[in-house]
């Protein structure tokens, strides 16, 4: 009789004791405001000069989106030409803050505020930044014409370009900015790359629809 009663003792231990059995623990997730001791995070973005003027005429549409949605404090510091961002005790993620940040970024380079704002709501969003000289080093009339052979007529070879790779190309002077998906921005980097280096635009062209159109065909 003994000997039963500490086999079901053994037995309700054992089943006590199956991690399978126990609930399952669940914890909140952490807050800005709870993961920096009560410290908010702060972040600083640079206004270039040139950038004053859109800024100032598209700040509203740029303050709504990151005080009211994403619960980020945001102002524009005229003494130090940058725009500040910080956490608020009800931010809801720490992650949401360097999106803002982002998002301010990709319009100081001189995209849209719809485009631009695309990096609020996806997470697979980037810009990748380059110069015509981390290509090939031009001087001069080749410089020039290098522009000229990404722009193309009427801007019809950038146009081309980004409605094949569903990216936003912004051609500043010897500078190019992309934005899109990681993979979207490969394609038209390597499209861009082609042209500067001299390839003509139909040879561009042809190339790139073939590899937009494996593309869609593999995903």
């Amino acid at each position: 009789m003994a000997s039963s009663e500490t086999t079901a003792s053994a037995m309700e231990v054992e089943k006590v004791a199956d991690p399978a059995a126990a609930p399952c623990l669940r914890f909140v997730a952490l807050k800005p405001y709870d993961m920096s001791d009560g410290k908010v995070q702060f972040r600083k973005v640079g206004v270039p000069p040139h950038r004053y003027a859109p800024l100032k005429r598209c700040w509203m549409d740029i303050y709504t989106p990151i005080y009211e949605q994403m619960k980020i404090d945001i102002r524009m510091n005229l003494k130090a030409r940058k725009v500040e961002l910080k956490t608020r005790t009800d931010t809801p993620d720490v992650s949401i803050l360097q999106k803002c940040v982002d998002f301010v970024h990709a319009f100081m380079l001189g995209f849209d505020v719809a485009d631009a704002m695309a990096q609020l709501r996806l997470d697979d969003l980037y810009v990748d930044s380059f110069e015509i000289k981390d290509v090939k080093t031009l001087r001069g009339e080749h410089l020039s014409r290098a522009i000229g052979r990404l722009s193309g007529k009427e801007g019809k070879t950038k146009f081309a370009i980004k409605n094949s790779t569903r990216t936003r190309i912004i051609i500043a002077d010897i500078k190019i900015h992309i934005l899109g998906s990681f993979l979207n921005i490969k394609v038209a980097r390597d499209s861009l790359c082609s042209l500067i280096l001299g390839s003509p635009a139909g040879k561009v062209y042809s190339k790139l629809k073939a590899v937009t159109t494996r593309l869609a065909e593999k995903y």
